[in-house]
């Protein structure tokens, strides 16, 4: 076995990678970017080499300086994590032509898998089923646009290359086809260097479901069972869960089967998933699923294969790349229990997932049995420069009922401050009916989209107990101050005092007025709630409203405060007073920057007529593309930014005018 190994990776996975390899005694090496130097990842090695600029095409995914980490720090092998060089076949050439391990599959495997359309060809001789499309070479747009017309619409633009929803578009009709195919080949260029695509028919009711495979050197071959990743938006996974809702005996050995055929046509050594996308229009059957694409690597989602398999596939990836064989055999398998895993991310749900940045001011996850894989500490800043995921939330149980249970409940007592981020939104998908009943499917999220990303707008409960923090009467109920103390008895009648609350919702006017030390009520525009302070100290409040007991956590913030209560988190910001009314009236008058990133498309010139919902300005953030339309009809009266131009978030990028103004 190893006894040091370099990480060539950040974050949760690669924290995850160092539990495991100093549970087996293994010494563990970090290699972080000038962004990363206070990382957690960092932190928890045994030791860390600086690889460059916080961008990652200057650090994490340069070979050379990682490469020349690993022979400065005595390493003996190199764990890729997920993303980044993970499947980089010629970095796995690189690692083993000096000596090294690369502790994957071959660099044959990892090319075999690597460009999607010759990964469906080599899958058809091996008698898997794939899904009716385009796999080939030809690549001129028009060619393209007849192979999608042939197959029928819907259909799906996938990048040949990498993974992870980018280069991926859904096409309705042909007078979109064109569009889509520009942007899916700008994304796939930006992320993989490749901007070759293929065209396959879109499933209109399908499911996600994909099989963990691992294979040794020894030409063992064992599948640990499925996954269900149909919860997914803009196609990137959301809840994971293993086993699959409804599958049956005879269908996971039929796909299990199909998996291990698929790992052994490429004699698979080490961790890999085979993604199926499977028909479900007439319910799940042995002879309705197609291969997708085979990620030759570890997947964010393994920890629910972890939990219902009971093993720890880092440490097999560990053993397998060391030259042992497979912990166990197929029939030493079995399904205990259920598993979810749910992704929190630093984004915004109400406005079309954008990635958010900012500090994590609080940061605080449940007690208990809960996994929380997690690269990040209250305090750390999410940055531009990688993928926003916070922490990926682990559950699991004897049952799927108890499992989803068990999750709901932990994303509710999850707290998160400082940036926008999914929890509140995860919440409500864990308990939306078809998902509930075990009916998801990849279009589940956007049928619902409306109730699921509204934002959440506080009920009299939430805005009464924030009412009162904001007039400090949690402060004058501890009675610590001597004039404090006289509480609510003055001269002249009771304390009161006006309080606006601005939330997502917009604002509301309340009054706060103090009826002894510990009691208030707090009175809208044509209602009252009573409430009584039962105890307050720090960032907590216990509170007593209409007979019924409440626990509260606060965290207060310069610019506003979170409330954390009856499991939903309600955020109340205060505006700057040296903003002004007139900004709030012009605001939809510029586009702004939501984010920093770099503008890869202007659509219009000054003068230009737009209507609202128009398409302006492209920008790529966040390893994403993201698309900025008009809010308003208007002019263009003033472009501030040109393609390649990097812009700093709340950056103006253009102005209008109304089409009357002169």
């Amino acid at each position: 076995m190893f006894s040091k190994i370099l990480i060539a990776n950040r974050g949760e996975i690669a924290c995850r990678i160092i539990r495991t390899a100093r549970r087996m005694g293994i010494r563990t090496v970090a290699v972080y970017s000038d962004a990363d130097i206070a990382a957690l990842h960092v932190a928890l090695a045994d030791e860390a080499v600086h690889i460059g600029p916080a961008a990652a095409s200057e650090s994490y995914l340069s070979k050379e300086r990682i490469m020349a980490a690993a022979w400065r720090s005595g390493a003996a092998a190199i764990h890729p994590g997920y993303g980044f060089l993970s499947e980089n076949a010629d970095f796995a050439e690189a690692v083993e032509s000096v000596g090294l391990v690369f502790i994957g599959p071959s660099p044959g495997s990892i090319r075999a898998m690597g460009l999607k359309d010759a990964a469906k060809a080599l899958m058809e001789r091996a008698g898997v089923p794939v899904v009716p499309g385009y796999h080939g070479d030809n690549q001129d747009a028009a060619f393209l646009a007849e192979r999608a017309t042939e197959i029928g619409y819907p259909v799906l633009i996938k990048a040949r290359a990498g993974g992870g929803g980018k280069g991926m578009r859904r096409v309705d009709r042909l007078e979109d086809f064109a569009a889509a195919l520009e942007s899916a080949r700008r994304e796939a260029k930006a992320a993989f260097g490749d901007d070759a695509v293929l065209i396959e028919k879109y499933l209109m009711q399908p499911r996600h479901i994909e099989i963990q495979v691992f294979g040794d050197s020894h030409g063992n071959v064992v599948h640990l069972f499925e996954r269900d990743c149909s919860l997914q938006r803009r196609h990137q996974k959301v809840i994971e869960e293993a086993p699959a809702p409804g599958m049956t005996e005879e269908m996971r050995n039929t796909m299990g089967e199909a998996a291990v055929r698929a790992a052994r046509a490429i004699d698979y050594r080490g961790a890999g998933t085979v993604e199926f996308i499977a028909d479900v229009s007439g319910g799940l059957s042995p002879d309705r699923f197609f291969f997708m694409e085979m990620n030759t690597r570890l997947q964010v989602e393994h920890p629910v294969t972890e939990a219902i398999a009971g093993v720890d596939l880092v440490e097999w990836q560990l053993r397998i790349a060391g030259g042992e064989p497979l912990p166990k055999t197929q029939a030493e398998l079995a399904v205990d229990g259920w598993a979810f895993e749910a992704r929190l991310y630093a984004e915004d749900p109400s406005r079309g997932f954008l990635p958010s940045t900012g500090t994590l001011s609080h940061l605080r996850f449940p007690d208990g049995d809960t996994r929380v894989d997690t690269g990040v500490c209250q305090g750390d800043s999410i940055t531009p420069f990688y993928d926003p995921l916070i922490a990926k939330l682990i559950v699991h149980a004897p049952t799927r009922q108890a499992a989803l249970v068990k999750l709901t409940r932990v994303l509710q007592d999850t707290q998160v401050a400082g940036t926008a981020n999914n929890l509140d939104f995860l919440a409500r998908l864990s308990q939306q009916a078809d998902f509930v009943a075990g009916h998801p499917d990849t279009g589940l999220i956007d049928r619902e989209a409306e109730t699921l990303t509204a934002a959440s707008v506080p009920d009299d409960i939430a805005l009464a107990v924030a009412a009162i923090i904001e007039a400090g009467g949690m402060t004058r109920s501890l009675g610590g101050d001597p004039w404090q103390a006289l509480g609510a008895w003055q001269l002249w009648g009771e304390v009161n005092r006006p309080v606006v609350l601005y939330h997502s919702g917009g604002h509301t006017n309340c009054r706060v007025i103090a009826k002894g030390q510990v009691l208030f009520s707090v009175h809208f525009d044509d209602r009252a709630v009573g409430v009584r302070i039962v105890g307050a100290g720090g960032g907590d409040c216990h509170v007593e409203i209409d007979g019924r007991q409440i626990s509260a956590d606060v965290f207060q913030m310069p610019h506003g405060m979170t409330l954390f209560l009856d499991g939903h988190t309600h955020h109340f910001h205060r505006p700057d007073p040296l903003d002004g009314v007139e900004e709030e009236a012009i605001g939809g008058d510029r586009l702004i920057a939501p984010m920093p990133g770099l503008i890869k498309i202007v659509r219009v010139q000054e003068g230009d007529l737009v209507a609202k919902g128009q398409a302006l300005i492209i920008m790529e953030a966040m390893k994403m593309e993201l698309t900025l339309t008009a809010t308003r009809d208007g002019v263009v009266e003033s472009l501030h930014v040109g393609e390649g131009d990097q812009t700093s978030e709340s950056a103006v990028l253009l102005s209008l005018r109304p089409e009357d103004a002169q």
